[in-house]
């Protein structure tokens, strides 16, 4: 039996790719929104998340097989969240920029699959965004509408009603620098796009945000069939988004500060949901114990907000999720050790009420 079970594990290290069902339960809740983005901006998009996805899995490649280890599905869902996270305009060169420290300096130096400690793609993200901010800032455009809409352009929208439309005014900085408030049924469809006049009297180009962002109800199809498979764990997605509620009461309707949209449009508006559903419940940089899940889903949705009203980026999703995956090895070992005093504590009461 031994000696016939050498070759088997010696076949299993050989292996090239290790398929994950729960990945690929990931990236098949990603479709609609893979979908929405070219539907609202063009082919570019897919083809940007092609090319993410052969760079992605090629970095990890060449890590992964000095250790013996197989190519993982998890590289894909990292390039493609990725993808879907950046502007629809983003130059594919800053793209494959991101991807590349997603997977290497977000995972591989960690050891590889199921070792990192921070979200592989929000390193990325965070990492392009802070490198090259005008680029990104000013990569943001209108959707095109009607009909076919983006299924019929390769790639966005560059100007509206005679109006240069790259820009950096989408629904979140139209909001906090121009007082411009986007049509909540809008921000839930995807439909964004349109000539405002701001509070200086200036008319602008309201632009969508990200590629994978922009429509709340694809987002939510997606939510639903990870919900169903059970593939995301509800305590994590709903905690963040309870986190904003509680943040967006405390700030706005006990604090008085009107820079803090209501809450409906918080919600909708930006990359909140789309981070909720599948940023902030990946397995591996969240937390394990049940206590520390809620917890660390609060701390986030609570910080995006905040950084929403307070930080020089009008978004705030990334680094709120990068300090929830700094605090959430602390959230787990606070969490285990009141277990522990819980059951240290009630270990004595349970024996004497046993004692004869």
């Amino acid at each position: 039996m031994a000696d016939g079970a050498k070759p088997k594990a010696a076949a299993a290290k050989k292996k090239r790719y290790l398929r994950q069902k729960a990945m690929e339960r990931v990236l098949l809740a990603l479709v609609p929104v893979q979908a929405g983005a070219v539907y609202f901006f063009g082919w570019r998009t897919l083809v940007l998340t092609l090319v993410l996805c052969l760079v992605g899995a090629g970095v990890e490649y060449g890590m992964a097989r000095r250790r013996g280890d197989p190519l993982t599905a998890a590289v894909f869902v990292t390039a493609t969240l990725l993808s879907l996270s950046l502007p629809p305009t983003c130059p594919f060169w800053i793209g494959i920029v991101g991807v590349g420290v997603a997977v290497l300096f977000g995972k591989e130096v960690f050891g590889g699959f199921a070792r990192n400690v921070f979200n592989p793609a929000i390193v990325g993200r965070a990492f392009v965004y802070v490198s090259f901010p005008i680029e990104l800032t000013g990569a943001f455009v209108p959707v095109w509408k009607g009909g076919l809409a983006g299924l019929l352009h390769w790639g966005a929208r560059h100007d509206l009603d005679g109006l240069h439309a790259v820009t950096s005014s989408t629904p979140l900085l139209a909001h906090r620098e121009h007082g411009f408030v986007t049509d909540l049924g809008q921000l839930f469809v995807g439909n964004i796009g349109q000539v405002f006049t701001g509070s200086d009297g200036v008319s602008r180009v309201l632009n969508a945000g990200s590629a994978g962002e922009v429509s709340t109800l694809l987002i939510l199809l997606g939510a639903a069939y990870l919900l169903w498979t059970r593939t995301a764990n509800w305590r994590l997605m709903c905690s963040t988004l309870g986190g904003a509620v509680l943040a967006v009461v405390l700030f706005r309707h006990l604090g008085g500060v009107s820079a803090v949209p209501a809450l409906p449009w918080m919600l909708c508006a930006g990359g909140l949901m789309y981070a909720a559903v599948f940023m902030v419940t990946d397995p591996v940089s969240a937390p394990k114990e049940t206590a520390a899940q809620f917890a660390y889903g609060l701390f986030i949705g609570f910080m995006i907000v905040f950084f929403r009203w307070k930080a020089v980026f009008p978004e705030g999703v990334g680094f709120a999720i990068l300090l929830g995956n700094t605090v959430g090895p602390t959230l787990d070992l606070l969490a285990r050790a009141w277990t522990d005093w819980r059951a240290a504590r009630t270990a004595p009461a349970a024996a004497e009420g046993q004692a004869p």
